[in-house]
């Protein structure tokens, strides 16, 4: 009928359709005409037919919006003149919330490219991928790192490192793994370091990779000259005397010889007794070596589970005596109380002696109510912690940095290897070792299973 007004085309056919009725009511029980009848109800029926279809346009025209909504189809565009006030006010809502969408993914493509720039510009090497082991992303620096140039599957990663797909399968969340392998005759050491996302229900990896090769050559540099300057130091130490004891010897007994003279019994004392300073400072010497080459030979750990409790209440025990006679308090804390750890329990036995006794020297030397605290707990990474902490005279900042290093010691009866085995009794099991001391107020070892 071409009626541009919704509601005023609505009503004339809902008119016309009750005046066919009525028309047809009269046909039927007035002339009976049957031809006439026929007409008239197939006049009902199209008006019928039109009527709902005129009704359904809008849910027709609704259900299309919210369908190129559905498929992110964002190119339709409603003619806002030519309707009904109420049809064009439809047809502007719809032109605005599609121009609305618009915008919203112009900015997401937009946050994406930038992001995906940043990513690919990175110095550090980023991969993600699914449970399938498919990739989602791969940046530049990833692919020159680990000398690959395109990807689809972390698994396709097995020709350049089996080892690296093993790491990226089996780490968890906060997991870490050193990969060593050689790329065009040059040995390389990545660190990865993994972290688990879900995204729509998806479980993702993040993964950071970073070449350390040359980061770990400068740290052994660093390592071996000091290590050098330590057994330098301790080995001129005993060196230096012998030497001169045994050239004063020799001298002595040299003018005897020359001379014919017989030895008295004052030089038989003297050398006497420059021989057994030789002894001494040799058998010194000979501890010393004994004590580099256990260091050098820590044994793998047995590892079995262990109550926490236990392990320190053995530690207690061995201790009692001297605490109690040097007026020092030692407290505990455990939480849980029925917290285990998997361990070596002779070695990490060691590691407790190691820095209790140096709890208990750094105390003799305050005039303080003396303490030690051992606590217990589950940090942050759900990883067993134990923190031993004394309120002795504390570390200085220069003697603080060298504390691990193999033969450095402060105490004048002390080896050097106590700490610096114990760290490496640590990195076995997995953990570390951490310290930090104010002077006068304390020292705090952590160590991190």
């Amino acid at each position: 009928m071409g009626f541009k007004n919704l509601r005023f085309n609505i009503i004339a056919r809902v008119m016309l359709l009750t005046a066919s009725a009525l028309l047809l009511a009269n046909l039927i029980y007035g002339s009976q005409n049957q031809v006439n009848i026929f007409f008239v109800s197939l006049a009902i029926v199209v008006q019928v037919y039109l009527l709902i279809r005129a009704i359904e346009k809008t849910n027709r025209e609704i259900s299309g919006f919210l369908n190129s909504i559905k498929y992110d189809d964002f190119t339709a565009t409603y003619p806002t003149e030519g309707h009904s006030a109420s049809v064009d006010q439809l047809y502007q809502e719809f032109n605005n919330v599609i121009k609305k969408f618009r915008e919203i993914r112009a900015d997401k493509e937009a946050n994406y490219h930038y992001f995906r720039t940043i990513v690919q510009h990175v110095g550090i090497g980023l991969i993600t991928f699914n449970k399938k082991g498919d990739i989602q992303i791969i940046n530049s620096s990833a692919k020159k790192l680990i000398g690959v140039e395109a990807i689809q599957n972390i698994f396709e990663l097995s020709k350049v490192s089996p080892k690296l797909v093993e790491s990226l399968v089996k780490l968890k969340t906060g997991g870490s793994d050193l990969i060593e392998f050689t790329q065009d005759g040059t040995h390389i050491q990545l660190s990865i370091y993994v972290i688990e996302l879900v995204l729509r229900g998806e479980e993702f990896k993040l993964v950071s990779v970073q070449n350390i090769q040359s980061e770990l050559e400068e740290k052994e540099m660093d390592a071996w000259q000091n290590l050098i300057r330590v057994l330098t130091h301790e080995i001129m130490n005993s060196v230096t005397p012998l030497s001169s004891l045994a050239a004063t010897v020799k001298d002595n007994l040299v003018d005897n010889i020359e001379d014919d003279v017989p030895i008295e019994k004052d030089e038989l004392e003297d050398i006497y007794l420059a021989v057994q300073t030789i002894e001494r400072r040799s058998q010194g010497l000979i501890r010393f070596v004994s004590d580099f080459r256990n260091l050098t030979k820590i044994p793998q750990p047995k590892v079995a589970t262990e109550s926490v409790a236990k392990v320190l209440e053995h530690i207690q025990v061995l201790f009692n005596h001297e605490l109690a006679a040097k007026n020092i308090k030692i407290s505990f804390s455990i939480e849980p109380v029925n917290l285990a750890f998997s361990i070596d329990k002779e070695l990490i036995d060691q590691v407790l002696i190691n820095i209790l006794q140096n709890a208990v020297h750094a105390l003799e030397e305050t005039t303080n109510e003396k303490h030690i605290m051992v606590r217990a707990f589950v940090n942050e990474y759900n990883r067993p912690t134990i923190v031993i902490r004394d309120n002795g005279c504390g570390i200085d900042e220069e003697a603080l940095s060298k504390i691990f290093i193999p033969f450095f010691t402060t105490k004048k009866q002390g080896s050097g290897i106590g700490l610096s085995l114990s760290k490496q009794i640590m990195r076995k099991h997995g953990g570390g070792i951490t310290v930090k001391s104010v002077m006068n107020e304390g020292t705090e070892f952590t160590l991190r299973f």
